[in-house]
């Protein structure tokens, strides 16, 4: 598995949902224990229900603790100021049209939740767009390869 890079923030979150989901099993090892007493197993839609959520619900602890296995935490304080890592919010200019864009480069467990009145457009650190911007400084230009052919953006501003 890939390493993934996270923010000490976005680990705390992912070891706080994890904790989460595994205060849920007792809960539902009650309700298998309970729909068992009810008798034939064959037909208890109750029973097999939650043997499939229990399953389920295995899967997804076993997949966040090999996220979490293999995650690296960034230390935003170890990072130059002029540097775009995750977390960075970056302005950028389009180096074609001079249209000036502003985006903040997040973490896999970001990806998504981006704020619908923010100017700020979230990328995932791990998309192309975001795999150009990692590591770019002020003054620098980075190539994104997009469907369309390849954009240009010249690194204005990191905070």
């Amino acid at each position: 598995m890939e390493s993934q890079l996270l923010t000490i923030q976005e680990k705390a979150k992912l070891d706080e949902f994890l904790k989460s989901l595994i205060d849920k099993r007792p809960e539902i090892s009650l309700r298998i224990a309970e729909a068992r007493e009810k008798g034939d197993l064959k037909e208890n839609a109750d029973y097999h229900a939650a043997r499939e959520e229990l399953a389920l619900l295995e899967a997804r602890i076993k997949d966040l603790e090999t996220r979490l296995r293999h995650a690296s935490v960034v230390n935003p304080d170890d990072i130059p100021d002029d540097m775009v890592f995750l977390g960075s919010t970056v302005k950028v200019r389009d180096c074609k049209t001079g249209d000036m864009e502003t985006f903040r480069l997040v973490g896999e467990i970001n990806k998504g939740s981006f704020d619908t009145d923010s100017d700020v457009m979230e990328v995932s650190a791990s998309s192309p767009l975001g795999e150009s911007l990692m590591r770019a400084r002020v003054g620098e230009t980075v190539r994104v390869s997009v469907p369309r052919g390849e954009i240009r953006y010249e690194i204005l501003e990191v905070s």
